[in-house]
């Protein structure tokens, strides 16, 4: 009876290493936004030679597309990995990059520039604050506003 129960711990003991096994990952865990290789990708457009059907068929549709004009457009791509120990566990960017596409009139590709995590990291940022001329208030909105105050003020 004895060897039974040796039997029965050794295959225990197996299917227990190889669970232990199986849940190890050797890659690191990511999340993807966008499109996976991007600076692979944009090394295959030739200027003057590919037109919007050709971008489309290589990246899709584009993520963003310009509001002044349609034809300025911009593709992400944006990894988050789990960090190391001394980040405990908290999420870290690992890519963070960014196609920008400049077609002509014709649709014919102009221009293209790829900004990499580094190179957003030296943009800098102007200080200054824009007035919304759309979200202020008339003197008359202000005061039915004080006034709807006082009268639901003292419920």
């Amino acid at each position: 009876m004895s060897f039974i129960k040796r039997k029965h711990l050794k295959i225990l003991f197996c299917l227990f290493f190889l669970l232990i096994l199986t849940n190890c990952q050797l890659k690191d865990p990511s999340k993807l936004h966008g499109i996976k290789f991007l600076k692979n990708r944009e090394e295959v457009l030739i200027i003057n030679e590919f037109n919007k059907n050709d971008v489309v068929k290589l990246l899709g549709k584009p993520h963003t597309v310009s509001l002044s004009s349609d034809n300025k457009w911009i593709y992400f791509e944006r990894t988050i990995t789990r960090g190391k120990l001394q980040r405990l566990g908290r999420n870290v960017l690992k890519d963070n990059n960014i196609l920008e596409l400049n077609f002509d009139d014709r649709g014919v590709l102009v221009s293209k520039k790829f900004y990499s995590k580094e190179d957003i990291n030296k943009i800098k940022i102007a200080e200054d604050k824009t007035d919304n001329t759309v979200s202020k208030k008339s003197f008359v909105s202000n005061m039915l506003g004080s006034i709807r105050q006082k009268m639901y003020g003292n419920r």
